[in-house]
This record gives C-alpha cells, structure tokens and sequence, in this order.
C-alpha cells in the first residue's frame, strides 16, 4: 500500500532513529527530500557533515558523487544513495582516463578540481574545492604554480580573473547552469528593476557579469538574509528556492528560466533532472532495505580522500 506523503516523512524519520541514520540533503532537492532532512546544505557544508557525523549510517540526497564523497570521509559508515542513476553532468565531462592522459601532457602541473568529480578524478587531483572555498583555496596555492583547474570552465575561468591567475581550464559545464541567458536575465532586470541578481559561479560570464551576487548556493542564502531587498533575481538550479522562502518568508524569489528547457517548451525555471531523481518514496526504500548503498575500491578511496581532506584544512 503506497503510503502518503507525510506518513512517508513520519517512517522515514523513524527508521533513522531505529537504525543511527542521518539523511543529508542538497538544496537542488525537492522540498519534501530538504523537509525530512537532517542537514540541508551545499557541497561544502555535505562534505564537512560527512566527515563529522557520529551516525552508523548515512543517506545522501544529491548526486553519486556526494554519496561517493560522504563515504570517503567516513569509509567505516554506511552510505546509502536513494537513486545510483542519479549522475552529474559536470562530472561526466570529465574522465579519469581523460584527464590521466591531459596531466601526461602538462608534466609539472598541480591538479585542483572542482568537487563535482567522481573518485577517479579525485584519486588523480592534488586539491579539490567547491564553488564556495575555490577562491580562498587557490589563494593559498604558492604564486608561481601551474595549475590544471577543472571541470568547470565557468568556475575556473571566474577565479582566474578575480585572482590574476592563468590555470589551464578544462572544457566541462553543468548543463543546468550553461542554459541560463543573458536575455532572459535582462527582461527580468525590466520586469523587477529593484531586485538583486544571483548567480551561481557554474554560470557562463555573460550572465555573471549581470550578478549582483556572484557565489555558492550558500553564498545566495546568506545574501538573502542580510541584505535589506525584498526581491531577487536567482540563476542556479531552482530547488534553492524552497530554503531560500523558508528562511525569508517575507522576500519574493524570481527564478531565471532556461533559455531553451530540455524538453524544448518555455518553462519558468531551470532545473536539474539527476537531482530531482530523489524522492521520498526511494529514501524510504533504501532506508528500509539499506541499499543502494556505495562501495569504493580501497585503494582508490586512499587517493581520493587526500584532496578532500586538503581542502578542508585549507578552507
């Protein structure tokens, strides 16, 4: 018998004190996933969460590569991923074999790659960052150092020129993120001219040359709450917005549509199918089954830890 939604909430949160589990949520998520949550948060906040958890158990609502990285921060915990189809674009442009190869042909270069890698490319990477820490990361590497900085062309292209750096991008995008517009942007700036701009940094430089704010999801959260406007203009993928009304019931949030949806139709915001792929109906199932749950290869997972733990040492 299919239960009700919120039947399926009340279950969901008794088999997670039944069995010591935590359900962590990304904000791309959809509402009822965040609600039922333990923790909500960026890639950042995910990851620190992961490494500091006291549970036997963890579910990862996201993408594979969070539950991937949740369980490399704590290899001794179960890690349950309610959807293994649940992928990343930005991380699909990106192949460890490929980027064996690419590092082979610029010997003397550092890797720092964006955390929307799988444990391959992490195994292969000197540092990992966020779109939240990249800045601060890449400040502390030494001046002089020849950096491959990827797979987001828009992240590493925006940090090369807030920093005056010169890092070799790789060619990758999340393909939420490439379909926001500058034309689009522009008949909203008309339409609401007192708002504020948000916009992810996976976003293509034209659309962040028209940002207000240029940041992390969590960067856009923290903006909402302090500053004094009551409407916003928001460019990221569009499961923002349930914290974002949570916490500032009181503001208007205008999500900037695609240019083109996948489906080739006008549609009002943009988001990210692999994302929306959790549900409350897969986390009940996994809690109760304790599958999917996410396996790493030991060896690979000693490599692939390293970065991530330099990156929490340096952000």
């Amino acid at each position: 018998m299919m239960l009700k939604t919120e039947e399926l909430k009340q279950e969901i949160r008794r088999l997670c004190k039944e069995k010591d589990a935590i359900i962590l949520a990304h904000y791309y998520t959809v509402g009822d996933i965040q609600d039922v949550a333990d923790f909500v948060g960026d890639s950042l906040a995910l990851a620190r969460k992961a490494a500091e958890t006291n549970a036997r158990m963890m579910v990862m609502c996201g993408v594979h590569f969070m539950a991937e990285t949740c369980k490399l921060l704590s290899p001794e915990k179960t890690v349950l991923c309610p959807d293994p189809e649940a992928g990343c674009s930005l991380a699909d442009s990106c192949r460890a074999e490929d980027l064996r190869k690419f590092k082979q042909e610029h010997e003397g270069y550092m890797v720092v790659s964006y955390v929307n890698t799988t444990a391959a490319v992490k195994a292969l990477t000197d540092v990992v960052v966020t779109s939240g820490n990249a800045k601060k990361v890449i400040d502390q590497l030494p001046e002089d150092a020849k950096i491959i900085f990827g797979p987001d062309y828009n992240l590493g292209n925006y940090i090369n020129e807030v920093t005056g750096r010169k890092m070799l991008l790789w060619n990758g995008g999340c393909h939420v993120h490439e379909r926001f517009s500058v034309s689009k942007i522009m008949e909203l700036k008309r339409q609401y001219p007192e708002a504020v701009v948000m916009a992810h940094l996976e976003c293509k430089g034209p659309v962040l040359a028209l940002a207000d704010v240029k940041g992390s999801t969590a960067d856009m959260l923290r903006e909402a709450r302090q500053n004094p406007a009551t409407q916003f203009i928001v460019a990221t993928e569009a499961g923002i917005l349930h914290e974002l009304q949570r916490t500032c019931p009181d503001k208007q949030f205008i999500p900037v549509p695609p240019e083109i949806s996948e489906s080739g139709l006008e549609c009002s915001c943009n988001e990210c199918q692999y994302m929306k792929l959790n549900t409350l109906e897969k986390v009940y199932r996994c809690l109760v089954d304790e599958q999917p749950q996410i396996e790493i290869d030991p060896e690979l997972a000693r490599e692939a830890v390293k970065p991530i733990e330099r990156m929490l040492e340096l952000s």
